[in-house]
């Protein structure tokens, strides 16, 4: 089927036709385009989100995320960065392959259909002319043809003239042969007249065949295969339209595959245990409360968890009440500026690990120190083979600061592995006691200090706040009313030197100096907590674990 024999009366028809069609093909690109501004706004969408809930670096959020869960959480959002980097790939190979080529193609379009409806403009204009050579009279009359028509009748008035004149015996020779000559004249005119009518009409049938079964044709032709070359086009792009998204989808995949693998990768058991490992204090539980009989001779008499009693044989062991356990906490302040050197604010497992940590880190820096050594060497090596490579002294001075480095961070290793050694000595053991002192301490205590390896891994009480006992003990405020409401003030029962500065910062506490000696009123009951005195005026509560406690042992026997 061709438009140039089917629709050769159809010019204007066709030019609105291939007109709609290029409307079609821009509001396809227009389309294109706004998808592609979806994608990429969809991908900033997820990135941000993706970003949003990333851990803060040097954050506690950040110490989150060693767990599986959370790492497994963290793997999620990575993966959904690269999701988000697929839908901008999609949008930038809709914009390349589709936007810009369809856009560059419709303006050759528009130029192409231009150039081809001219050319019909053009043909339809050439047939006007040739149309306006005929003259519309009757039908399809002309000039030519009204002259022919005329001269023909000129030419048949002429004739019969003629012949009149000729049958008339009075008109004379002469006036019948010059009727005659213009009979004859008459019918030449005519004939040339024919001839004239005859060669117009033909050239302007050729012109009109040549017009509608060769130039309209071709015409149409061109503007059918134009059209039809759009409709591939859009075709194709409608099919590049779905491929862009189908090659991504692999990828999409695998990223939805990363984050099954990682959900699939959450260990319970191991975030259990982890928790253990971060919280663990090194502490055991402690034990029963032993039962005061008040039936006998009203006596303040000493508990087997009581200060007196010394801890190093491993028989005795502070007992806390249950009824009061986690109580007394808000008495105990976290330390929050920098804690020791030596981590003695943290309870001896959570020490232990950060010695090791510490050990570990600083190994690594001897080795690195090492190899930077090791390499100017080598260097000073070659300078003294090679003086022309540089000078062998010149690096001197720099070895020498290596060696004073390295010296440096062995003896750090040393002083922390002395303090490593230390804790793990003191760490109980699940078969021994809890809260043994280690011989250190055992030695500068021989008569009873109330004072034990827990103990002395918090002379801040910092780490209280973090799973230990002691910061989870308390008891009743009235407790406290009843004890300082006295009317009498309760007897010394001993002495104590305070081993730490302790800011008694709550009710019924009250502030020591490191150093400073005291009168100890009330010994530790198993709450961690001993009642002191300084003067009259001044009374209070100290952590047990701050203070050397020499009891009088005429109190103690009473």
């Amino acid at each position: 089927m061709s438009w140039g024999t089917e629709l050769w009366d159809q010019f204007d028809n066709l030019e609105k036709h291939t007109q709609g069609g290029i409307d079609i093909l821009e509001k396809y690109i227009k389309f294109v385009k706004e998808r592609t501004e979806i994608e990429l706004s969809y991908a900033k969408q997820l990135r941000n989100l993706s970003k949003k809930y990333q851990p803060k670096k040097n954050s506690k959020e950040e110490e989150e995320y060693r767990y599986t869960s959370t790492r497994a959480f963290l793997a999620t959002l990575n993966e959904m960065n690269d999701y988000a980097g697929q839908h901008e790939v999609i949008s930038e190979n809709m914009t390349s392959l589709i936007t810009a080529e369809l856009t560059r193609y419709v303006q050759e379009l528009k130029q192409e259909r231009k150039s081809h409806f001219h050319d019909g403009r053009k043909a339809q204009q050439h047939i006007e002319t040739c149309w306006k050579q005929l003259e519309a009279v009757s039908g399809f009359s002309c000039q030519s043809k009204r002259r022919f028509e005329r001269d023909c009748k000129e030419a048949d008035r002429a004739q019969q003239y003629f012949e009149k004149m000729d049958a008339d015996i009075n008109v004379t020779k002469a006036d019948v042969e010059k009727a005659r000559q213009q009979a004859q004249l008459r019918h030449q005119m005519a004939e040339d007249s024919k001839a004239e009518y005859s060669s117009t009409l033909q050239k302007f049938n050729s012109e009109q065949h040549e017009h509608y079964y060769t130039h309209i044709p071709n015409i149409f032709q061109k503007i059918q295969e134009m059209e039809e070359r759009r409709i591939v086009r859009i075709g194709e792009s409608m099919k590049t339209f779905a491929e862009v998204d189908r090659q991504v989808i692999p990828i999409i995949g695998k990223c939805l595959d990363e984050i099954t693998k990682a959900a699939e990768s959450v260990d319970h058991k191991n975030d259990s245990q982890m928790v253990i490992e971060a919280f663990k204090s090194g502490f055991e539980p402690p034990g029963d409360v032993d039962f005061e009989d008040f039936t006998q001779p009203m006596k303040r008499t000493v508990s087997e968890s009581s200060l007196s009693n010394s801890r190093g044989d491993g028989k005795s062991e502070p007992k806390f009440s249950s009824k009061s356990k986690g109580k007394l906490w808000p008495f105990i302040k976290k330390n929050k500026g920098a804690g020791p050197e030596d981590f003695s604010n943290l309870p001896p497992e959570q020490r232990r690990k950060k010695l090791q940590q510490k050990v570990d880190e600083l190994n690594r820096d001897i080795q690195k120190e090492m190899d930077s050594r090791d390499a100017l060497t080598k260097m000073k090596d070659v300078y003294i083979k090679n003086p022309q490579m540089g000078d062998a002294a010149s690096v001197d001075h720099r070895l020498a600061e290596l060696g004073q480095n390295i010296e440096k961070l062995r003896l750090e290793v040393q002083k922390f592995e002395g303090w490593l050694a230390e804790v793990e000595g003191r760490l109980p053991a699940r078969t021994e006691q809890p809260r043994r002192q280690s011989g250190v301490y055992e030695a500068q205590n021989p008569s009873g200090v109330n004072s034990c390896a827990q103990d002395r891994e918090s002379p801040d009480g910092s780490y209280t706040e973090e799973q230990s006992q002691e910061t989870e003990m308390k008891v009743p405020a009235t407790d406290f009313d009843d004890e300082f409401d006295d009317e009498e003030p309760l007897p010394t029962i001993g002495t104590c030197k305070a081993l730490y500065t302790f800011e008694g910062q709550n009710e019924g506490t009250i502030s020591v100096a490191e150093g400073e000696m005291l009168y100890v009123i009330e010994e530790d009951k198993g709450d961690g907590w001993t009642r002191i005195r300084r003067n009259e005026d001044e009374e209070g509560y100290v952590p047990t674990s701050y203070v050397e406690v020499y009891l009088d042992k005429n109190a103690k026997d009473s």
